[in-house]
């Protein structure tokens, strides 16, 4: 299996390799105008948005009898809001009932008296009407979703916690400080609009602000070697800490849209370094950031270069036959199309009297397989392998939305970190935008920085190539749960992995929503541990032993399961206080041999000391 590499070996720097649409006058007028389209919808096609909002439009003016519902409720609403403020009590409260504020922003005791309880009851209710008013019959699904979205996403700038005048906490706090909340507020504000607009003039990697936690000081820090490195990763293997260790290693792919050491913090909230303290023998991938000289790197590069070459790498290091594999987000879907691939081994041999099972095949396809080692376990954390409900990432992806997307990644080569940032930012922009905003800048709060959002800070790059393959096989397409996706010209599908499997999902998870890392039960056929953690995509993952508020809830099926849907499982699994990491941990220990004594890396091969150099690589975008 020997993907193209012509790029690697030699970038092309000509003008044409630099924007393929340089060539071409005409696509690039083309161009020009739909990016310009794009800056005015923020970074969104337009034209995309336009539809989804004609389909809903048309269709609820065709529909007289929904719009007189949601008239009848309109009133209804305005009613309730009106004669709970007439009667001081909360919106939907009994009488002798106490209502508990489950939001958030309206937390503070000062929104239960008048006015502010109004302006809150008034708020909460337009949320509810328009979440009411977007669903309309006849929509399609992909519009509708969009037009939920966004009316959130109005809602929630609109919100009277957004503002001094209407919120009773910023207004007391102000008070009581003579106005010192509002001033430091002020400051704070001013503080970010230079830098944002320092950030957007210079483009020089070494104008950089530092990161809060420094890498390899204050993060990344688990001693350990680089073992291997290729044009796209290093691989690192971590220094034994404990007298003896498991005899298979366990190979960590991590995303690549990320770095590496969101899984090696601070030495509190590693889960490396609380992976080599059980006895493991750990190894992470650690990707490239990688620039303009990239852009053809595609899906199947980072598929050879990421995942076969470590795993070979792997075995070459330790010797082992066996190993453990886990991937995180798109570094475990990546490790689900390889271990589909390794399922079939069998297939890819020579069959009886030396003729091939699969003659269509080449012959180095058959051989990269065939040397790798055996998955003794698969783990993935927050990774889709079906694709058919992304969550609220899907509101960005469709063939326009992918269309322009495509054609800003073609001026650059990449997809910018910033882009990336920005996406996530948008998902969760209640909490991430609205809610921050409100505390820094009207509460005049400082912000307690922490390792993650250090690591958070650290953006990386996607060549062009591998993304726009990314979103148009697996989200448009879906073609790995589909069984259509191809590696080394063979189509592989989920239900040929063999190994066993464990599987976690995070409650508040907006880019791997659960319920759809949870359709692996649907797609394989193996002993498969599903674990549903509390927290999101980041945080609900990162939940070592000791960290407060942390629970999990955790079921096991073997092969010939039948099928348990989503909210079922949740009313029957086992809920546990505490880490699921150490249920990961006995779950491993029990899929593991007996311990052998621990072994020093060798000197020969080590290049250089962990964390390597390709997690320092920083961009400005």
């Amino acid at each position: 299996y020997q993907p193209p590499r012509s790029n690697m070996n030699k970038p092309n720097n000509t003008a044409a390799n630099a924007n393929p649409s340089a060539a071409h006058p005409g696509k690039s007028l083309d161009e020009l105008i739909h990016g310009q389209l794009a800056k005015m919808s923020g970074g969104m096609s337009p034209i995309s948005l336009s539809l989804a909002y004609a389909d809903w439009a048309m269709h609820l003016a065709a529909s007289p009898e929904r719009q007189l519902k949601l008239a009848q409720e309109a009133a209804k609403f305005s009613y309730q809001v009106f004669a709970a403020s007439l009667a001081g009590k909360p919106h939907g409260a009994a009488d002798g009932q106490t209502v508990v504020e489950k939001d958030s922003r309206f937390k503070d005791a000062g929104w239960g008296q008048w006015p502010f309880n109004t302006l809150k009851d008034s708020f909460k209710a337009s949320e509810k009407w328009w979440g009411d008013a977007t669903q309309v019959e006849g929509v399609s699904r992909h519009h509708q979703h969009m037009m939920s979205f966004f009316a959130r996403q109005w809602m929630d700038a609109l919100s009277p916690s957004n503002w001094a005048a209407t919120n009773p906490e910023v207004l007391k706090k102000g008070q009581e400080s003579m106005g010192q909340t509002w001033l430091k507020g002020f400051e704070s504000y001013t503080r970010d609009m230079m830098a944002m607009r320092q950030a957007s003039t210079e483009a020089n990697p070494d104008s950089l602000a530092e990161l809060d936690f420094a890498v390899g000081k204050d993060v990344a820090i688990t001693p350990g070697k680089v073992v291997f490195r290729n044009h796209l990763i290093e691989l690192i293997q971590f220094t034994p800490s404990t007298k003896t260790v498991f005899p298979e290693p366990l190979l960590i792919i991590p995303s690549c849209i990320m770095k590496y050491y969101i899984l090696d913090l601070s030495p509190e909230n590693s889960m490396v370094r609380y992976l080599v303290g059980k006895g493991h023998t750990v190894f992470i991938v650690s990707w490239r950031n990688p620039d303009a000289t990239d852009r053809e790197l595609g899906m199947q590069d980072y598929l050879q270069l990421g995942v076969v070459d470590a795993m070979a790498a792997v075995k070459t290091a330790t010797g082992a036959e066996r190993i453990h594999s886990l991937g995180y987000c798109l570094g475990g879907t990546f490790l689900s199309i390889i271990a589909s691939a390794l399922g079939r081994r069998a297939q890819l041999r020579k069959g009886p009297k030396g003729k091939a099972a699969m003659p269509h095949r080449r012959q180095e396809d058959h051989a990269a397989f065939d040397e790798l080692p055996e998955l003794a376990s698969v783990t993935l954390l927050a990774a889709q392998t079906d694709f058919t409900e992304p969550g609220e990432l899907g509101v960005f992806i469709d063939d326009d939305q992918l269309k322009t997307l495509r054609e800003d990644m073609a001026q650059k080569g990449y997809l910018s970190g910033k882009q990336m940032a920005g996406s996530f930012q948008f998902l969760n922009s209640r909490d991430l935008i609205w809610s921050r905003n409100t505390r820094r800048y009207l509460l005049g709060q400082d912000e307690i920085g922490n390792d993650m959002m250090s690591w958070n800070a650290d953006l990386t790059r996607l060549p062009e190539r591998m993304h726009s393959e990314y979103l148009s096989s697996l989200f448009l397409n879906n073609a790995l749960a589909a069984g259509h996706y191809r590696v080394a010209g063979m189509g592989v599908a989920l239900m040929d992995i063999k190994a066993p499997m464990l599987v976690v999902g995070t409650v508040r998870d907006h880019v791997s929503p659960w319920r759809s890392v949870y359709k692996i039960h649907l797609t394989t056929d193996t002993h498969t541990t599903f674990i549903l953690a509390a927290g999101g995509h980041n945080a609900g993952i990162i939940s070592e032993p000791g960290h407060a508020n942390r629970s999990y809830q955790m079921a096991s099926v073997e092969k010939g399961h039948d099928w348990t849907e989503p909210d079922e499982w949740v009313a029957k699994a086992p809920l546990h206080e505490g880490s699921w990491w150490e249920a990961m941990h006995a779950w491993l220990a029990e899929r593991s041999g007996k311990q052998v004594a621990a072994k020093a890396i060798p000197a020969k091969q080590a290049l250089c000391n962990a964390p390597g150099d390709y997690v320092m690589v920083r961009y400005a975008d």
